[in-house]
C-alpha cells in the first residue's frame, strides 16, 4: 500500500489479527475469488477501526478495496457507510461515494460488503434520482450486483417508497442463487411492513413458483394462519 492513511488503517487492523480465527472468518466469504485471504479479525474490531478512519479520503479507501484481505475490504465498505451517514455530507460527496461503489463493484464481492454499504451509499444517493442503474444491475450476471439492486432499496423503504423494492423483486424472484433468494424474501418482507397489501399481491402472484426459501423469508412476520395459507401454494 502506498497511501499513508491506508497503511495506517492496515497496521491498526493487524493488531487484532488472530491466526486461530482465520478459518472461522473464511466461512463468511461466499464469493468464488480464490485470491481472497483472511486475517482472522472479528467484525467488531473491523467496524471500530473503520469508524476511527471515517474521514479517510476515497483514494485511500479504494486502495483498501484492492486488498486481498476480506477484513480490509470490509473495513473499506464500512468507511464508505460511515461517510454516507454523516449528517453534514454534501451532495458531491454522496456522488463520489456512489461512483466509487459502482466503479469498484468488482471488489465489493461478498454479501456482507453489499449489505453494509449498498443502502447508505447507493440507495440514499438515488433517493431523488432515476433508479435505472438498479434495474440494470438486477439483470447482471454478477450475483453481487444483483444483490446490490435489491438491498439498495432499503433506503427507499425507509423513505416510505416500496414500489422499487417490489419491481426489482419481480426481476429477481426466480433467481437461482440462494443469497439473492434470501435477499428478495427479506426485502419484500420489510417493504410489506409499510404496505402489506402490496406484499400479499406479490405473494398471490408468485408463491406457487418462487423459491421456497424466498417465500419463507417473506412470510416470516405473518401469523400462523397466514403463513400456512401461503406455504400451501408451493405444495
Amino acid at each position: 500500500m502506498t497511501d499513508a492513511k491506508a497503511e495506517k488503517f492496515m497496521a491498526e487492523l493487524k493488531q487484532y489479527e488472530n491466526e486461530n480465527d482465520i478459518e472461522k472468518m473464511k466461512r463468511f466469504f461466499k464469493d468464488s475469488d480464490k485470491d481472497t485471504l483472511c486475517l482472522g479479525v472479528h467484525m467488531r474490531h473491523v467496524f471500530q477501526t473503520a469508524k476511527r478512519f471515517t474521514n479517510m479520503p476515497l483514494s485511500a479507501v479504494e486502495e483498501l478495496l484492492e486488498s486481498p484481505y476480506y477484513e480490509v475490504r470490509m473495513g473499506a465498505v464500512s468507511i464508505m457507510d460511515f461517510q454516507a451517514k454523516q449528517k453534514k455530507i454534501t451532495e458531491e460527496q454522496r456522488k463520489e461515494l456512489f461512483g466509487l461503489y459502482i466503479r469498484r463493484h468488482d471488489r465489493i464481492n461478498n454479501w456482507d460488503f453489499v449489505d453494509r454499504a449498498a443502502p447508505s451509499v447507493v440507495g440514499a444517493y438515488l433517493l431523488d434520482k432515476p433508479k435505472d442503474i438498479l434495474y440494470k444491475m438486477a439483470k447482471s450476471p454478477n450475483v453481487w450486483e444483483r444483490r446490490t439492486s435489491i438491498v439498495s432499496t432499503h433506503a427507499f423503504i425507509k423513505a416510505g417508497n416500496t414500489e422499487d423494492t417490489f419491481q426489482i423483486a419481480e426481476l429477481l424472484v426466480d433467481d437461482k442463487e440462494e443469497l439473492i433468494q434470501k435477499a428478495v424474501g427479506s426485502w419484500i418482507r420489510t417493504a410489506g411492513k409499510l404496505n402489506e397489501d402490496q406484499l400479499k399481491a406479490f405473494l398471490d402472484k408468485h408463491a406457487a413458483t418462487m423459491p421456497r426459501i424466498t417465500l419463507r423469508y417473506a412470510i416470516e412476520k405473518f401469523d400462523r394462519e397466514m403463513k400456512d395459507y401461503y406455504l400451501a401454494f408451493g405444495k
